[in-house]
């Protein structure tokens, strides 16, 4: 398990209200894709679960360190949705909450960690409820969202939410500049798309993954050239066709911020030409729809059952294509 130096506060601040024993049983940590929350758990687990604990510093040398180490704690739970399978279901919590109640195996700490706490289906939920509000002893949960506001209520009620910040750009893009080779303007704009979660720039900065978002940059370029907006279909129909509208809705709202004078805010750093040339094409309210039109889209091709991915984008693209003859 990879850590990153912007989890030390946060861990040293969890580590330190257990050992005051104030630390609560549920933890439900709010924090973006990439900003190493598993690792952040990870390590409080591992402190956890440590027989001879050196401080706010797990051993790393007793069976129970050992245990985990080898990922085969008995003691350790993980509560995520099967493989291929979209939610995590009442059965799945049943499974895990009933050995809960247990004598702990290691004779310490039982841990429980679900990695998306948005997997867990309605039913699942109220199961997990009933063991939130009476945790067996020495019993924590750990509970990851990206988005904790589409959690139910009554689930956020019983967890006290520790919201994982992001570093400070100047220090994520120093970190990233140490991490790859590449250019300052493709760190900064990676950095940006990422919402400042440097771990996810990273990833976003490798180099099939940047050279897929250049070639929608270049598509668009040439399809606002050529007044073909089609063109953009095959970069767009793939597997990973939200990230790809999340890249253009980027530069939609980059051209908005352009024409507002806001050109030291942009996202697409390294693609100022382009934003520009959005700018110029469009209305304020035109990029304000489009940008609307496109995140409705992504949307319907997430949450939508069976949906034709391609027929979707192609209507799309048609009537943004119309959009832009009209101006």
């Amino acid at each position: 398990m990879h850590w990153y130096p912007w989890l030390n506060q946060p861990y040293r601040q969890i580590i330190a209200q257990h050992q005051a024993g104030r630390g609560h049983h549920a933890l439900l940590i709010h924090a973006l894709p990439g900003m190493g929350d598993d690792a952040l758990v990870w390590g409080i687990s591992r402190w956890l679960l440590c027989q001879q604990r050196d401080g706010i510093k797990s051993c790393g040398e007793c069976h129970g360190c050992r245990l985990m180490q080898a990922h085969t704690h008995p003691d350790w739970y993980q509560l995520e949705a099967e493989k291929g399978k979209l939610t995590a279901g009442i059965d799945a919590v049943r499974n895990v909450t009933e050995k809960l109640y247990h004598h702990a195996q290691q004779g310490g700490a039982k841990v429980v960690w679900l990695p998306d706490a948005a997997q867990l289906t309605e039913a699942a939920t109220n199961a997990l409820l009933k063991t939130l509000e009476e945790p067996p002893q020495n019993t924590w949960f750990f509970l990851s969202s990206r988005e904790p506001s589409r959690l139910l209520a009554t689930l956020r009620s019983r967890c006290q939410t520790w919201k994982l910040a992001v570093p400070e750009e100047a220090y994520g893009l120093a970190w990233l500049q140490k991490e790859t080779q590449a250019s300052h303007l493709a760190s900064i704009t990676a950095l940006r798309l990422s919402s400042g979660a440097p771990a996810a720039a990273l990833m976003l900065l490798a180099e099939k993954t940047w050279s897929q978002r250049q070639a929608l940059c270049d598509e668009l370029q040439l399809a606002l050239q050529q007044s073909d907006l089609l063109r953009l279909l095959p970069v767009l129909n793939h597997d990973d066709v939200d990230i790809r509208m999340d890249w253009l809705c980027a530069l939609l709202i980059d051209g908005l911020k352009w024409q507002q004078g806001g050109g030291a805010f942009i996202v697409n750093v390294d693609q100022q030409s382009l934003v520009e040339q959005l700018a110029q094409r469009l209305s304020a309210v035109a990029l304000d729809n489009s940008a609307r039109q496109w995140l409705m889209c992504r949307d319907r091709l997430l949450h939508v059952v069976a949906v034709n991915r391609e027929l979707l984008l192609t209507d799309q693209l048609l009537n943004w294509e119309a959009l832009f003859n009209v101006q």
